[in-house]
């Protein structure tokens, strides 16, 4: 039987654009991008038989860090399920048949990947939640205050610190920005 798995990416937050092409599947998708509570895999994981086929756009669809992947992986080897990785054109049987060099490449690409895609709708979350995302800001009080001490020039940048609580460097790139708006 053929299966396909799907769940939000960044750059498909909806997965419109995962297993096209790919005709009779049954198709599990999941409706979050977050690690936790993969409700939908889980199902499928615990439907798959010997001989299955599961097809699933990327590694990054698949699994959230290298344990799981590395998990998942004897699960499918273990029942004798073929999983197709789409866009990195491979199947779980190919991977124990790679040179060391290839694997090392593949994982390393995985494990950015999975950063990449944590990193982003992590920040998404925050952002939802009302967090501000970034270099926290300096008072203008404060700056205007370093400006002053550092313009009259009767104050060490040590000093400016103590007083401010701004140090040399980010003193100095406000410095520069303000240069450069000026």
């Amino acid at each position: 039987m053929k299966y396909g798995y799907k769940r939000p990416l960044v750059n498909d937050e909806e997965s419109k654009f995962q297993l096209h092409d790919i005709p009779n599947m049954e198709v599990y998708t999941e409706q979050h991008p977050h690690m936790k509570k993969r409700h939908e895999l889980d199902t499928l994981v615990m439907k798959l038989t010997k001989g299955d086929q599961l097809y699933v756009q990327n590694f990054v669809v698949l699994a959230d860090s290298l344990t799981q992947f590395q998990d998942l992986l004897r699960v499918f080897e273990r029942d004798e399920v073929t999983v197709t990785f789409i866009d990195e054109d491979i199947k779980n049987s190919d991977i124990l048949t790679m040179k060391l060099i290839e694997l090392i490449e593949l994982l390393t690409d995985l494990q950015t990947k999975i950063k990449r895609h944590q990193s982003i709708f992590g920040v998404r979350e925050a952002q939802k939640q009302g967090k501000v995302i970034g270099r926290p800001k300096k008072s203008d009080d404060n700056l205007n205050r370093a400006f002053i001490m550092y313009d009259s020039k009767e104050y060490t940048l040590q000093q400016i610190k103590d007083e401010t609580g701004i140090s040399k460097s980010t003193l100095y790139r406000y410095l520069d920005q303000f240069k450069h708006e000026s």
